[in-house]
C-alpha cells in the first residue's frame, strides 16, 4: 500500500489517542473551588465525623494518600457521617478526593480547625503528619479536654495520611530502610520538600516490628500527656488489635481517651476474611 495510507492511519491513530486522552482528562476533572462554611456556622450533632486534611497534590506530590482519602470518604459516605476538608489557599485542582462534595469545607491554612468537634468518634485522613494533620489533631484533643467529660476515640486510617518521615529517629533500627525507600520513590525528582512523602501505613510496612511501631505511634501522637488530666485512661489500639494502656487512671471505668490506627477504611465495612 501507498506510504501515505499508513501516514494517514498513523495520524488517526494519534488524533484518537489524544480524543481519549481528552475525555479521561475531563471525566477525572478537578473539584470546583470550595463554598466555604465560617466556622462558627458548623453543626455537627452526629456521634462520627471524617476530617480530611489537606488532600492536595501541593503536599503529597506522589498523591500517594489519595486512595486511602477517597476509601475513607467512600466509608463515611455509605454510614452516612459528615464529611469535613479542610482546605488552605493553594489551588483548587490541587486537591485530588475524587469525592469533593463535603458536607462542609473550611479554610484552614494550617491545619487549625476553628470550630468545635463534640463526636466521640473522629476519623481524620489527608494531612501532612507532621504539620498540619499534626495541627488538627492537637486542637482537636484541645477541645475535648474543654468540653464535658467523656469517652472518646480518634481514628487515623494510615493509608489516607502522608508524611516526610521527619518523626523518624535516626538511631531507629529501620532508619536505613526508610531512606532506602525515599531513594527510590523520589528517584530522578526535583529536590525539596514536594516528593519526598509516604503514606503512614507504608511507613509500618518499613517499621514490621509491633515493638517499634508502637514505640513510633507514641511519637506521632498529640499531645494528651499535657491536654487531659490523670482521670482520664489514655489507650491506643492498632487495627482493632487489643489495646495498650498508655496510661492507666483510678476507676472501673474512667473516661477513656483511644488512639486507634486502621490500615485503611477499606477493611471497616468489609466482609470477613476481606484483604485489601
Amino acid at each position: 500500500m501507498p506510504n501515505s495510507y499508513f501516514s494517514r492511519l498513523a495520524h488517526a491513530g494519534r488524533r484518537l489517542f489524544l480524543v481519549l486522552c481528552l475525555s479521561l482528562g475531563s471525566a477525572h476533572a478537578a473539584c470546583p473551588p470550595p463554598r466555604f462554611t465560617a466556622p462558627a456556622d458548623i453543626r455537627l450533632p452526629q456521634e462520627a465525623v471524617l476530617l480530611v486534611v489537606h488532600a492536595s497534590a501541593a503536599f503529597d506530590a506522589r498523591v500517594a494518600s489519595k486512595r486511602g482519602v477517597d476509601e475513607a470518604i467512600r466509608f463515611a459516605k455509605h454510614r452516612g457521617l459528615p464529611v469535613i476538608h479542610l482546605h488552605d489557599d493553594g489551588p483548587p485542582a490541587d486537591y485530588f478526593a475524587a469525592d469533593c462534595a463535603a458536607d462542609y469545607s473550611v479554610r484552614s491554612q494550617g491545619g487549625e480547625l476553628g470550630f468545635d468537634l463534640n463526636a466521640t468518634q473522629v476519623y481524620v485522613v489527608g494531612g501532612h503528619l507532621e504539620l498540619c494533620l499534626s495541627t488538627a489533631v492537637n486542637e482537636l484533643i484541645y477541645r475535648w479536654a474543654k468540653q464535658p467529660v467523656r469517652s472518646r476515640t480518634l481514628t487515623f486510617l494510615m493509608d489516607g495520611i502522608y508524611s516526610n518521615g521527619k518523626s523518624i529517629d535516626p538511631a531507629a533500627p529501620y532508619y536505613g530502610d526508610f531512606n532506602r525507600f525515599m531513594d527510590i520513590v523520589t528517584w530522578g525528582r526535583p529536590g525539596g520538600e514536594h516528593w519526598p512523602k509516604l503514606t503512614l501505613l507504608e511507613t509500618m510496612g518499613i517499621i514490621r516490628s509491633e515493638v517499634h511501631e508502637l514505640d513510633y505511634i507514641k511519637d506521632i501522637l498529640p499531645r494528651w500527656d499535657t491536654t487531659f488530666p490523670d482521670h482520664y485512661r489514655i489507650e491506643v489500639r492498632m487495627n482493632q488489635s487489643s489495646p495498650k494502656v498508655l496510661r492507666a487512671a483510678p476507676g472501673w471505668q474512667p473516661p477513656t481517651i483511644r488512639f486507634d490506627f486502621i490500615d485503611s477504611a477499606a477493611v471497616l465495612d468489609a466482609p470477613p476474611g476481606y484483604t485489601h
